[in-house]
């Protein structure tokens, strides 16, 4: 089964005006970053348990933790960022989800983040093994700058790592923006198709540096991507992140009107090939 889900911090700050906006739309799972403007890893307990009663008394699911893990120098100590990993992964079994979104650290400047590939696969290592005996995996999303920017490096993390505790994140506009592929189901795609369990879904144009396109009029490919996980039979959650007012590291803005249309793009892509998203 296909799940949609998206970030509504992308549309309002105020974790409440997320949760009406998704139920207006239809939207029965939230991918959770933002909330009330902090980081989810960093509200307190209380908070937490807040937002658990909210999503809980809207129906609303957690498809993911879209957690910052990863997204910093590779130079930087490991312990801190391990302890905010293992808060990542309580709240993701708080809020009942499988999933915790992660990346895979960025080189120190001017220096080729190749260079650290050992030192990236013990970190994502050491993660996996501290997950074995939790209901939580963690999926590592492709990125311009980190080790994961190209398909090959995202491969190369999945086989050397292997564990069924990891698994990858397909991002088709991070390949356009970071790495100028304008093709990337025919060259992405292929190479990490078997390991992929999420998908995130935004439009890109080649050259813009800051704002998304409405999915399918990018060079992202959306639609051909959704008619490969047709085809292949993907199960799993298609998150929408259309950054289509703004786009940056850490986040990015959408209007509501914005989203809407991007969700009725996608569920029109879906509904082509006979498949109906929930």
């Amino acid at each position: 089964m296909i799940n949609l889900s998206g970030f509504a911090d992308e549309v309002y700050v105020n974790f409440e005006q997320q949760l009406d906006f998704f139920q207006s739309v239809g939207l029965n799972y939230i991918e959770l970053r933002f909330i009330d403007g902090m980081n989810v890893l960093d509200i307190s307990k209380e908070k937490l348990l807040q937002v658990k009663q909210m999503l809980s008394d809207r129906g609303i699911g957690v498809s993911a933790i879209a957690s910052p893990i990863g997204k910093y120098g590779i130079s930087q100590p490991f312990s801190p960022h391990f302890d905010r990993f293992k808060h990542a992964v309580d709240v993701a079994s708080f809020l009942n989800t499988e999933l915790v979104r992660v990346f895979s650290y960025y080189a120190p400047q001017g220096e080729d983040i190749n260079k650290y590939r050992e030192e990236v696969m013990e970190r994502m290592t050491i993660k996996a093994e501290y997950l074995k005996e939790s209901n939580v995996r963690m999926v590592h999303e492709n990125e311009s700058r980190i080790f994961g920017y190209s398909a090959e490096n995202c491969v190369d993390i999945a086989r050397s790592v292997n564990s069924d505790k990891l698994s990858l994140a397909y991002d088709p506009a991070n390949f356009v923006w970071g790495g100028d592929i304008v093709n990337n189901v025919e060259v992405c795609w292929p190479l990490m198709k078997p390991y992929v369990t999420h998908i995130h879904i935004k439009d890109w144009k080649l050259g813009s540096t800051d704002i998304g396109s409405l999915p399918g009029e990018g060079d992202g490919q959306i639609e051909q991507l959704i008619k490969e996980l047709v085809t292949s039979g993907y199960s799993g959650f298609v998150t929408l992140e259309p950054h289509m007012s703004s786009g940056g590291q850490f986040g990015g803005e959408t209007t509501p009107e914005q989203l809407k249309a991007a969700l009725q793009n996608v569920k029109a892509f879906f509904s082509k090939y006979n498949v109906v998203c929930v």
